[in-house]
């Protein structure tokens, strides 16, 4: 089969772009993560502007990903920083609206006896209120991570690394040698890329889940 033929003479090429894949989606995640989850805390008593924040990032989540990576560039050049800050864009909602889910979804009694015991509001956010809402946070950068992955592949149209790369020169040479081949080949890569991803979640939700409390 030419496919089978085709990536196993270019297993060393699709093993670095898949690498580079993997590391654009979680530092673009990480970013996403840290933004989200901020975002979330320093809203926590303000939720007119949480609601708008939640508005804001889910309207530029329907934003197309051509059009966003585009935007970046007169602004960032070509590379890696158009496509991390175009995808740090894209995972903050699903990672912004788990956070304030979770938080939300403490029992507010839970919350109430760790007042009593005299636990102060940033102790009771770290002891009490993230461990319990932690779950639901997983879930969501865990649905901003495969996100990221489909959409890591379109950073190609400003020369980011990544599978993209050999799903793009396929398409550029639709009708040549190899070039179905190609561009399949950066295809699957991507599926297996979120495949690993979700698996590697799924696995770090069992690790750190409290007893009783399950991601799914």
């Amino acid at each position: 089969m030419k496919l089978v033929a085709y990536m196993t003479d270019n297993a060393d090429l699709l093993l670095f772009l898949t690498e580079q894949h993997i590391e654009l989606v979680l530092v673009s995640v990480g970013i996403s993560a840290v933004i989200g989850i901020g975002l979330a805390l320093l809203t926590q008593s303000a939720p007119r502007l949480r609601h708008a924040l939640l508005s804001l990032t889910g309207t530029l989540l329907t934003i197309p990903s051509f059009a966003l990576f585009a935007l970046m560039i007169p602004l960032l050049g070509l590379g890696v920083a158009p496509t991390i800050v175009a995808l740090a864009v894209y995972g903050i909602f699903p990672i912004l609206r788990n956070t304030v889910t979770g938080i939300e979804g403490v029992d507010p009694a839970v919350i109430e006896a760790a007042r009593g015991l005299g636990m102060g509001a940033g102790r009771r956010m770290r002891t009490v209120v993230l461990p319990l809402a932690w779950p639901v946070i997983l879930n969501g950068i865990r649905t901003a991570t495969i996100m990221l992955v489909a959409t890591a592949a379109i950073g190609a149209v400003v020369h980011g690394p990544g599978l993209g790369q050999e799903i793009f020169r396929g398409l550029e040479r639709i009708g040549g040698a190899n070039a179905l081949e190609e561009a399949l080949s950066g295809v699957i890569g991507v599926v297996l890329v979120a495949l690993i991803l979700d698996l590697l979640f799924i696995g770090i939700a069992k690790i750190t889940a409290l007893r009783g409390l399950n991601v799914r």
